[in-house]
């Protein structure tokens, strides 16, 4: 079978600009929007089903065809393209945690859905985590600091190297490194304490 010709890159501003037809509310957008961002929502929903169990039913296609039906149906004014991943990567967590939910998995390794922290950080081996827990655990942190819950969501969940992050929510790549570290020690403290 012949490969196909490689599809030229996308311009930010293309995307950009579709982003904002869509906040204006115009119907077609979205769908213009989907073939220029296809290939890195496929490469966030494989990036995350390879951190699952080896034989979850959900596959990255999946994934993300479901992701973007919630951000469809969502009613939002966007920013850019950080902002858009940064969704995207919350619809993709909310279909995973549904999944899992549906499933009916106990809330422990190796029985649930399992995510790393550290699969942001490829000098570290990466640890399982149940992903109902970290979910649970990072609404308890959005209750008293949700930037650093949106963080370690961009981090975790879309993907976003330190410095797109650091775009994403305006601050520096210092930040973020310092704030998600903080992050990651509250959550792992927060995830033992509620799993005795």
């Amino acid at each position: 079978m012949a490969e196909s010709a490689p599809r030229p890159a996308v311009s930010l501003g293309e995307v950009t600009a579709l982003l904002r037809a869509w906040s204006k509310g115009e119907p077609e957008a979205p769908d213009k929007l989907l073939p220029l961002v296809y290939r890195e929502l496929r490469r966030l929903a494989a990036s995350q089903m390879r951190k699952e169990r080896k034989d979850h039913t959900l596959q990255p296609t999946a994934l993300v065809h479901e992701a973007y039906i919630k951000l469809v149906d969502q009613h939002l004014s966007w920013k850019d393209r950080g902002h858009f991943f940064g969704v995207a990567a919350r619809a993709m967590r909310e279909v995973l945690v549904d999944y899992a939910r549906r499933r009916g998995r106990q809330k422990r390794v190796g029985r649930g859905v399992v995510v790393s922290l550290e699969s942001v950080e490829p000098s570290v081996a990466p640890r399982a985590i149940d992903l109902l827990a970290l979910d649970e655990a990072l609404l308890r942190l959005a209750d008293f600091d949700e930037r650093q819950a949106r963080l370690v969501e961009l981090r975790v969940f879309a993907g976003l190297t330190v410095e797109e992050t650091a775009k994403v929510l305006d601050c520096s790549a210092a930040t973020v490194s310092r704030d998600y570290r903080h992050a990651e020690a509250w959550l792992r403290r927060e995830m033992r304490s509620t799993s005795v």
